[in-house]
């Protein structure tokens, strides 16, 4: 009896289980796979949504990080480089002022320098000619055009002149041909000056020589008139 109920009881458990599908058992080793699927999924999620731009559209917290870092260094990079281009520019145009040729206002002042020219152009035909019938004459032009050490400068140069003047009844005289200012500041020019010279002994043998002359003038301005200052014939 015991036996008949343990096969009656057997029975009805088989048939009241769901039924079983071959090979339907679970896989550890599948188990395990999709264990790892899932977490490398879940961690893939966790750094795309570190990354990616949050729902208002604003750059991730790393990055604002070190936007909020970089911009003051990058502002502080551009005050020191304009600080050093303001320093650059200030020392330039100094330069630019103490330059010799901003000062020449020869190369910019026409008037000025047309009025240097005619006056020094005068002065230097007036005071190196001599004529031994008049030394007066040159004594006279010498007082008018003629300051500071150019006034001993022009007695040493027409020392043997006057000498021999009187014997050899000598004329000397002199004409500009050419001129031009090297540089003029104000009342101050230098000026390049070329010269044709002729020196006639009118005695009972006639006789003319003629030669060039080359010299720089210093010229400074007193009252309306420009005078010679000095005289620098480039020898030693």
């Amino acid at each position: 009896m015991s036996t008949t109920r343990h096969l009656v009881n057997r029975r009805r458990r088989l048939a009241t289980a769901p039924p079983r599908t071959p090979g339907a058992e679970p896989d550890p080793a599948s188990e395990t796979t999709a264990t790892a699927t899932a977490t490398d999924t879940g961690t893939a999620a966790a750094t795309d949504t570190d990354t990616a731009p949050d729902a208002t559209g604003n750059a991730p917290r790393d990055k604002a990080s070190r936007l909020r870092v970089g911009i003051p260094a990058v502002l502080c990079a551009l005050t020191v480089l304009l600080g050093a281009f303001a320093v650059w520019a200030f020392a330039s145009a100094g330069d630019l002022r103490d330059e010799p040729a901003r000062q020449n206002t020869a190369l910019t002042d026409i008037g000025r320098t047309s009025e240097v020219k005619g006056r020094i152009s005068e002065a230097v035909g007036a005071v190196f000619s001599y004529d031994y019938a008049s030394p007066a004459r040159s004594d006279r032009a010498a007082s008018t055009y003629l300051t500071g050490r150019a006034v001993q400068q022009h007695k040493d140069m027409l020392a043997d002149v006057r000498e021999q003047a009187p014997r050899q009844k000598l004329v000397l005289t002199t004409t500009v041909t050419e001129s031009g200012v090297e540089f003029l500041d104000g009342d101050r020019a230098r000026l390049l000056v070329f010269a044709d010279q002729s020196n006639t002994r009118t005695g009972k043998d006639e006789e003319t020589t003629y030669a060039a002359a080359m010299f720089a003038v210093d010229a400074v301005r007193r009252g309306d008139t420009w005078l010679i200052a000095a005289i620098d014939t480039f020898t030693r």
